[in-house]
């Protein structure tokens, strides 16, 4: 398994295949298979003594029993009525002891398959949620987000029901097979032929519904994460769709997706109404009374014996009806193992590098011959950038929308790497840095600011959960946010909404500047981290950024000239290629792209004045 981070699990999981991932996390519950395994037994033992007593039953009552004829001829003074009625009395203390003993052994059985599905749920849950944590933004930007929760939630309840009652029912199911082959040779030996015969058809039919079903429910998985991709998407654009009244057009498409998982259930229902081994549960009945019948015609068996040898038969009954859900279960559990192991085993392009350069950031920063490509069939975003921003200087990055500005933010931290060229901190590849220690020590902000259904507080501090209320509070001062949370009945403990909407886009922008003042990085990033803010907001915050820029290195991605004069070092970008770079005064008076760019921003502050 490759990703940026691997977070250490409790356990070792096998991820080589669905089968051995799934064996991999059973075999972490000795104490559990034992109880399962227990109480499956003990169900189909203490099953088969009610044929095993109500066959003596009968056969204490039944005229025809030698062992009455013999009670006679021995003991003349003892009445076999009176006899039979003991023997029934004892039999039926029998049944109702041994179920009652069942009762409680299933009890413990049913516990432990319960505890069994939730901690495999637990377990595999934790290991995917920790391996999506982990993964590139490459894969996130091609992984559709409702595919992914597809996964988490209903692959990972999957596996719950793979072991309950997936396994539980089938483990059980088997043990119901052995008691008939183990029962009936003990009343008689031609009684096994029946039991032997179902019991391999059974299996055969068993192995050719499994490998009908495995398809299909791959099939039905995959269909339900394509429908829940399409929700989580739409669901997200909401905005766009109303905008565009295109709710109809939409639910049809939702529909459609719908249909397709209606179709494969339907499929996968067929396939369960043809189950034969349904047929062959009542063929093995009546061929099981009729070959007893001939027996008892023969006086090869008594009545009582029909009756104990019918009954064994139909314990057939339940592993025939169970299996029918468990091997669907089973299957459909399996097909999720595969789906998760897709995203587990999905090698990520960059790696922790736990192992190295993890010193100090000092903040130099330096592109050499960078290319870079959002993905192998894309266009090339960026084509040999190359700059170099010295220790503690501000460096302002200008150009048109789709130019490679925010690009350049994102290699810096190794958010993508590099197609070709090297991206350098303090002269080191940051290939060749802690992944883990690189980030830390750098703070972006971008212009579409994500925050957490939390409260204010817990977002300011998410990049130091360890800061003091005074440290939190500092930090919003500095970002200008500070008076406008105060505004707020609860203040610092409001909780705002899930992406900061209940908030303006300004009053989202000061938390995230407070966030990063907080953190207080040796390199901070600003990408367009002050467009929704009003003139006035911006002079203070200007303030606050030209004193938090002091003693690190700032990288500005802006259209805001009030920010760009007082960089010292300017890159201007046209289609992913430097045209020009120096300070500004250099800049205007060599480079007549930065002249149109400063000449058209300052016309359209002027027209707003």
């Amino acid at each position: 398994m490759s990703a940026e981070f691997v977070i250490k699990s409790r356990y070792k999981s096998n991820f080589s295949n669905p089968a051995r991932y799934i064996l991999s996390h059973v075999m972490r519950q000795p104490l559990l298979i034992i109880s399962l395994f227990i109480g499956a037994l003990s169900n189909a033992v203490l099953a088969a003594v009610i044929p095993y007593y109500t066959g003596i039953s009968f056969n204490a009552f039944s005229a025809q029993s030698p062992l009455l004829d013999t009670i006679s001829l021995q003991f003349p003074m003892v009445a076999p009525t009176r006899w039979a009625m003991d023997v029934a009395w004892y039999c039926a203390v029998m049944i109702v002891v041994s179920q009652l003993i069942r009762a409680v052994l299933q009890l413990m059985r049913n516990a432990s398959s319960e505890t069994f599905g939730q901690r495999i749920e637990r377990d595999v849950r934790d290991e995917l949620y920790a391996s999506l944590l982990g993964k590139s933004m490459t894969f996130h930007d091609l992984m559709p987000v409702g595919e992914i929760m597809a996964r988490v939630t209903n692959d990972v309840r999957e596996l719950n029901f793979f072991m309950n009652p997936g396994v539980n029912l089938l483990l059980g199911s088997s043990m119901f097979l052995l008691m008939p082959l183990i029962g009936a040779p003990l009343i008689h030996p031609d009684l096994l032929i029946i039991p032997l015969v179902f019991v391999i058809l059974h299996t055969i039919v068993q192995y050719r519904y499994v490998r009908q079903m495995h398809p299909v429910a791959q099939s039905v998985r995959a269909s339900f994460g394509r429908m829940n991709a399409r929700l989580a998407e739409t669901i997200d654009g909401l905005q766009v769709v109303k905008g565009a009244a295109q709710e109809a057009r939409e639910s049809q498409h939702f529909n459609q997706s719908a249909d397709a998982v209606r179709d494969f259930f339907i499929k996968q229902g067929r396939i369960e109404a043809q189950y034969l081994s349904n047929l062959l549960f009542g063929l093995a009945v009546v061929a099981s009374f009729i070959h007893s019948a001939i027996l008892y015609q023969q006086g090869m068996i008594g009545v009582g014996d029909i009756v104990a040898y019918t009954t064994l038969v139909g314990l057939f009954g339940f592993p025939v009806f169970t299996s029918l859900n468990s091997l669907s279960r089973l299957a459909l559990g399996y097909a999720s193992a595969g789906r998760i192991l897709n995203i587990i085993n999905t090698r990520a392009d960059l790696d922790q590098n736990s192992q190295g350069h993890h010193e100090p950031i000092q903040g130099e920063i330096r592109f050499e011959g960078v290319d870079f490509a959002y993905t192998s069939n894309s266009a090339m975003v960026l084509s040999d950038v190359s700059f170099t921003i010295a220790p503690n200087k501000t460096l302002a990055i200008v150009g048109q929308t789709g130019a490679g500005k925010s690009t350049i933010a994102k290699l810096i931290n190794r958010t993508y790497d590099a197609n070709k060229g090297r991206i350098l901190i303090d002269g080191v590849d940051v290939r060749a840095w802690d992944l883990a220690r690189l980030r830390s020590q750098i703070s972006i902000i971008e212009q579409d600011i994500f925050l957490f259904s939390r409260s204010i507080a817990e977002n300011i501090a998410f990049g130091k959960p360890d800061a003091t209320q005074a440290d939190i509070e500092d930090a919003a001062k500095k970002a200008q946010a500070h008076d406008f949370i105060m505004s707020f009945p609860q203040g610092y403990e409001t909780i705002i909404g899930q992406r900061g909407v209940t908030l303006s886009g300004g009053q989202r922008q000061r938390i995230a500047l407070s966030r990063a003042f907080l953190t207080n990085p040796p390199i901070l990033i600003l990408d367009d981290s002050t467009s929704a803010i009003d003139s006035a907001t911006e002079d203070k915050i200007q303030r606050a950024i030209w004193t938090a820029s002091q003693g690190r290195t700032t990288v500005i991605i802006t259209h805001r000239l009030s920010q760009i004069r007082w960089a010292d070092h300017i890159v201007v970008l046209r289609r992913g290629k430097i045209v020009a770079q120096g300070n500004h005064d250099d800049l205007l008076a060599s480079s007549e792209a930065y002249r149109r760019i400063f000449a058209r921003y300052e016309g359209a502050v002027l027209a707003e004045k």
